[in-house]
């Protein structure tokens, strides 16, 4: 993707970790015991695929975003998960979602062009 696709559908990443987190938060509360339920996480989620779908029909997306959106999701997924194992240790280990969670990220941020910034060529004094 280049910069002007980033500005673009920066949105649209931006709301497929959101829904990432909420789905996962979502998850946790309907079927984890150590997780106080409440409504909250469902509504957010709810809020966060309409606001994506709606987004998708006003403008549909250019060609490797969807990837793009995925990973994002599975990054707020993984990294809601990670952190809840580690406020909760009696939850598990929170090495192997942490270590997916970061393997997306930087594939998303390689994919994005973050990751691969040339350098700036040096200004001649005239």
């Amino acid at each position: 993707m280049d910069k002007q696709q980033v500005k673009s559908e920066r949105k649209t990443l931006v709301l497929s970790l959101l829904a990432g987190v909420c789905g996962y938060a979502t998850w946790s509360v309907l079927t984890s015991s150590s997780v106080a339920f409440s409504i909250f996480p469902v509504l957010a989620f709810m809020l966060a695929v309409y606001c994506l779908y709606q987004e998708y029909l006003r403008k549909p997306m250019t060609e490797g975003t969807p990837a793009i959106a995925t990973a994002c999701f599975f990054v707020g997924a993984f990294g809601y998960s990670a952190f809840l194992r580690a406020a909760m240790p009696e939850m598990g280990s929170n090495f192997l979602p942490l270590m997916i969670a970061l393997a997306l990220l930087f594939w998303v941020s390689y994919k994005m062009g973050i990751m691969n910034k040339k350098a700036k060529p040096e200004v001649e004094a005239k």
